[in-house]
Formats: structure tokens, C-alpha cells, sequence
């Protein structure tokens, strides 16, 4: 019986940007695999590195260094003309639906582009019909297909996002904080859409997000970062059920509880954040830590598996 390889594999992955002050660890020697179908949710409080970890999977931004392997073949070693045909397997939704895209583009004209850009379907007629099939696939009216984003809400426009990554038929997409900027309800309607796409075209996700209760709905497995590291992995189940590293206890019990009667016994987290700038090789969460000890500001802690399919860096487990 042959072994199921991941989908993508990534290994010691590592941004570092050059600021005046030194070098910026925005992402930092993080490695996960995730499987074909599967969801992995990475979690996190602003500026932890999760957006800059999903455009380096891309190769948006350029990895300083580590190797993405998709398919079995590493895509670092790919060339612009190769990775430019790769991008068809590999997507991304944006987090701001009005930004990513152009104002001055018709709906029907944006989801049609990155086929022009490609010159995958060159007979104009085609491309108008695959544009309509994937409107209905994702939810949009047809009488849209002539509107321009700024007369659309903002749930409408994340849906014009969602056809364009899937146009090509991808087998995995980066979604990108891909409601945050929504309101509630409509939320909870592009979450759905996301996972009864995946149903339907069994496609592979790295759902980024600062919400854990978006996270915990969508993923089989959830990664926390902090400060360009992963702290803990596990699955969703095993993560909320026994939360083992002092950063997840505390995103874990600020979770809004949905009954005033109840009491909601929230981990205030106190301390300086350290900086991510030429940070010193010890517990980059020690300074907010109420359990620190003497090893946390002298080793940092490594990523253990400390049950099967529960990984956590911490000198306490």
C-alpha cells in the first residue's frame, strides 16, 4: 500500500526584510504539510507573518529562504515561465474584495482577465461563457456581468475575487483573510460558498485569519503563529479541546461567549512585545508569558510533536 504524499510541503521557510534597524523575521523557519481536500487554518494577532507566509507559498514575495514542495516538486526552483503556468494550480483570495480589484473593470471584464493574461481561451465567446458558468458557481447574478465594484456590496465583490482564482481550476488557494473586512452575515454566506467549493471541486486550502471562531468552523487543521513562528499545531479538534501553548490558551479564551449568564474567564495578556527585528534566539512570547522561566529567555523552544499530530514549542510541555 502506497503512502499518501501532501499536497504541499514546506520546510524551514523563512522571509527576513531589511529595515534600518537590521533584519525584520517576519516569517521564520516555519515548516507544516497539508493534504489533498484537507484546510489548514493559520491563526494569529496582526503582524505575526500569517498574509506574508501565504504570499511566500506563491511566490508573491520571494522566500529569503527554505523549499515549498507542491505536487512533489519544489517551486523555488522554478523559473518565472514555469511558475507563471504553476500559478494556474495555485491561487490566492485577497482580504479587501475592493482593492484586489480594478475599478475600472466591468465584473464580467475582471473574472475574464487572467484568462487574456494567459491566452488560455483565445475565442472571445468561449471565455464569456466559461466568465457566466463560474458567476453561477460562485453565487453572482448574470445581469452583474456589466456592473463595476463600486456599485456592488462587499460580499458581491468577494465572490468576483473567488471566480477569478477559481477560472483556471486550481487545486489550491490561499484565502487570505478573506472576511474580515465583511459584516457578520455575510460572513457566515462566503464561508459556506468556500467550503461547499471545496466539496465540489475538491480543492485545497490555507485559510488565513485573526478569528478563531471562523477558524475552528472551517479547518481540519489549525496552525498558531506568533512573531514569524509557529507556537502550536494540531488539529481543529485537539487544538480548542486541549490547548497546550500559554499564546493559544489565551486567543482560545477570548473567544466572545454567546450567553450573558455565563462567565467568561479571560487570559489578559500583559508585557512588551518583543521585536521582530534581529530577535535573539529565545521565547519570542517569554516577555508576555505569566508562566516564563529561566530556559525561555536563554533557548528558544522547538516545535514538538508532543501527541500524535499535536505539535508545541514550549519549554513547560
Amino acid at each position: 500500500m502506497s503512502i499518501k504524499e501532501p499536497m504541499l510541503k514546506v520546510k524551514n521557510l523563512k522571509k527576513y526584510f531589511n529595515v534600518s534597524k537590521g533584519l525584520l523575521h517576519a516569517v521564520d523557519n516555519v515548516s507544516f504539510e497539508i493534504y489533498d481536500g484537507q484546510t489548514l487554518g493559520v491563526v494569529g494577532e496582526s503582524g505575526c507573518g500569517k498574509s506574508t507566509l501565504g504570499r511566500c507559498i506563491l511566490r508573491l514575495i520571494e522566500p529569503t529562504d527554505g523549499e515549498i514542495i507542491f505536487d512533489g516538486e519544489n517551486i523555488r526552483e522554478l523559473s518565472n515561465k514555469d511558475m507563471r503556468y504553476m500559478r494556474r494550480q495555485m491561487q490566492i483570495i485577497f482580504q479587501d474584495p475592493f482593492s484586489s480589484l480594478d475599478p475600472r473593470k466591468t465584473v464580467g471584464e475582471a473574472i475574464e482577465e487572467p484568462l487574456l493574461i494567459n491566452k488560455i481561451i483565445k475565442v472571445r465567446e468561449e471565455r464569456l461563457s466559461k466568465v457566466r458558468d463560474i458567476m453561477e458557481v460562485v453565487g453572482l447574478s448574470q445581469r452583474l456581468i456589466n456592473t463595476y465594484p463600486h456599485e456592488l456590496d462587499g460580499g458581491r465583490r468577494q465572490r468576483i475575487g473567488i471566480a477569478r482564482a477559481l477560472i483556471f481550476n486550481p487545486k489550491f488557494i490561499i484565502c487570505d483573510e478573506p472576511v474580515s473586512a465583511l459584516d457578520v452575515s455575510i460572513q457566515a454566506q462566503i464561508i459556506n460558498l468556500l467550503q461547499e467549493l471545496q466539496e465540489k471541486f475538491d480543492l485545497t486550502y490555507v485559510f488565513i485569519t485573526h478569528d478563531l471562531s471562523v477558524v475552528n468552523y472551517i479547518s481540519n487543521d489549525i496552525a498558531v503563529m506568533y512573531l514569524g513562528k509557529i507556537v502550536e499545531k494540531a488539529s481543529s479538534e485537539a487544538l480548542f479541546g486541549n490547548p497546550m501553548h500559554p499564546y493559544t490558551k489565551a486567543l482560545i479564551s477570548s473567544i466572545p461567549i454567546p450567553d450573558i449568564r455565563k462567565k467568561q474567564d479571560m487570559i489578559v495578556l500583559k508585557g512588551e512585545i518583543t521585536s521582530p527585528i534581529n530577535p535573539k534566539e529565545v521565547c519570542r512570547f517569554a516577555k508576555r508569558c505569566d508562566y516564563v522561566q529561566e530556559v525561555c529567555n536563554i533557548q528558544e523552544p522547538e516545535l514538538r510533536e508532543i501527541e500524535p499530530g499535536h505539535f508545541v514549542a514550549c519549554h513547560l510541555i
